[in-house]
């Protein structure tokens, strides 16, 4: 483990030197950035009489693809489409190498100023580990004079309030096909779960933990339920690693009851591996996004009969978070943007494109993703976990993908 997270921590290293070299600020370094990580040209020159607004994002295709939408309307149809021109920097996951966090930590650990990180994006884990490894001072306070639409924002992050902004909600939900289980046998908590999933073998799974994060949720979800301290689900002291051996063991008797192929136990990769085999009637359950059903049911590719819930204790749910890094060359230009993401216009293209759960709801169409107004921010159980996520795949590898 040791050796693998030095490996990350000099790739890391060397992609921020790369960045920032000859930088003294929206300059040069940023279209090395951009080559490395396969994002959009981030250079600083902008149309004339506007200021450019580096946007950094990470995650799934889906993700940069509502980005590249957001960056555009930002550029063309918001209130600051004249004194503004955002350029998108995406870093797509799970393609090794530096991620969006180890380049903030990185960029603050070498004190660079007045770099190219404008408004970056960043979900739980993230927040998780730059508050482990370089505390509050890598992101500046939030100026809400610039940022009104907050207001109606009741949503709350999972650290660095007043540093941290929800924009958007996402949470792993119960998805099941609704002409193979009647509404009354639907599970509503998770021991419920656990006796469906032993009374219906072969008809329930989760995808590997490390490929996606339903896998990862329904995983910790179900070592994290036998940890009393609540505090340990937003926590990435190694001590609680000491405190999953009772999980792991739960993880172990579920095993024989999981999908098989060919006889054999097979956790499929990444989340769209799990829904697929919902899809094709091979599973009749499983864990899932619920942006992931919602989005692709809307666009026919999963059938009506595929509908969602939540259980009690709840899988994992977030808000994820938009924030301005104290090294931004441009703040006025985050808090611009943020202000922007924030709007009903903004909100609406998230819902539409990627079936994210709003974080404002008046102006806001919600057609064809109703479902979304039972899922409440507020409310989300949320977990992040930092680098133990790194320990707890490497030991569910190590004991349960190994069951065979």
């Amino acid at each position: 483990m040791k050796t693998k997270r030095l490996l990350a921590a000099l790739t890391a290293s060397a992609l921020v030197a790369t960045l920032f070299a000859g930088c003294g600020g929206s300059g040069s370094g940023s279209d090395n950035a951009a080559a490395d990580s396969g994002s959009a040209d981030t250079s600083s020159s902008a149309s004339a009489g506007k200021t450019t607004v580096n946007v950094w994002a990470t995650g799934s295709d889906n993700v940069r693809q509502i980005f590249e939408t957001l960056v555009e309307d930002f550029n063309t149809n918001s209130e600051y489409k004249d004194t503004y021109e955002a350029k998108l920097n995406f870093l797509l996951s799970g393609t090794g190498g530096a991620t969006l966090p180890d380049m903030l930590i990185s960029s603050y650990k070498a004190n660079q100023e007045k770099t190219d990180f404008d408004v970056m994006d960043l979900g739980d884990e993230d927040v998780t580990k730059v508050l482990s490894m370089v505390g509050e001072d890598a992101i500046q306070p939030l100026d809400f004079s610039k940022i009104p639409n907050a207001e109606k924002v009741s949503a709350k992050p999972i650290a660095l309030e007043g540093k941290l902004q929800p924009y958007r909600g996402t949470t792993v939900v119960l998805a099941y096909n609704s002409d193979k289980i009647p509404e009354n046998e639907v599970p509503t908590t998770y021991d419920e779960l656990e006796q469906w999933i032993k009374d219906h073998p072969g008809r329930f799974v989760y995808n590997t933990p490390g490929t996606g994060g339903a896998g990862d949720s329904f995983a910790r979800t179900t070592v994290y339920n036998l940890i009393d301290d609540p505090s340990a689900l937003t926590s990435s002291d190694p001590k609680w690693m000491e405190q999953w051996d009772a999980g792991f063991e739960k993880l172990k008797e579920l095993h024989p009851y999981m999908y098989k192929s060919g006889g054999t136990i097979v956790y499929p990769n990444k989340n769209q591996g799990a829904l697929d085999l919902l899809t094709q009637g091979e599973i009749d359950m499983c864990p899932m996004w619920a942006d992931m059903v919602l989005s692709q049911r809307k666009a026919g590719i999963v059938p009506e009969s595929v509908k969602i819930t939540t259980i009690q204790p709840s899988f994992q749910g977030s808000v994820q978070g938009i924030c301005v890094p104290a090294s931004s060359s441009n703040p006025e230009g985050g808090f611009a943007f943020i202000n922007y993401i924030l709007s009903a216009d903004a909100q609406t293209l998230l819902v539409q494109q990627m079936a994210a759960i709003p974080v404002v709801t008046d102006g806001v169409d919600l057609s064809g993703a109703e479902d979304l107004m039972n899922l409440d921010t507020s409310k989300f159980r949320t977990m992040g976990i930092g680098d133990l996520g790194t320990d707890f795949n490497a030991r569910w590898d190590d004991e349960i993908g190994t069951l065979g």
